[in-house]
């Protein structure tokens, strides 16, 4: 794949995330990036019966960071914490068909923040 390709699903992705925005009071919240020189992200979770079930984001980024944190809380949103922790950035990149090696990294910085929010809920416990 080329670096300025993108899938049909990861242009959908972009143009209308899901579960954008913050949970107030949230159980968990992950952070990762920069703001003043490239992509940022937060993620927001609410957990009960040890399973996700709310998850929000907020991204400044690339359509691919975008696209790669929409489909993640997808495909966590009501998986136990365990399961979640077993979400792959190849997994996020496969379940969008695809990213490009120079986007690759967009999909490391969405699970990296959701291990993180899990991580400071399971320490708050």
């Amino acid at each position: 794949m080329e670096a300025t390709e993108y899938t049909e699903k990861l242009i959908e992705h972009f143009q209308n995330p899901r579960n954008v925005g913050r949970i107030p009071r949230p159980d968990g919240v992950g952070v990762i990036g920069d703001p003043s020189c490239g992509d940022y992200l937060r993620i927001y979770i609410k957990v009960k019966d040890d399973r996700l079930f709310r998850i929000k984001f907020e991204v400044y980024g690339c359509p691919a960071a975008i696209a790669t944190t929409s489909i993640l809380t997808e495909m966590a949103l009501g998986r136990t914490l365990e399961e979640a922790q077993k979400i792959r950035p190849q997994d996020v990149a496969g379940a969008l068909g695809g990213l490009s090696a120079v986007k690759m990294h967009c999909s490391n910085l969405g699970t990296a923040a959701l291990y993180q929010a899990i991580a400071l809920y399971q320490q708050q416990r």
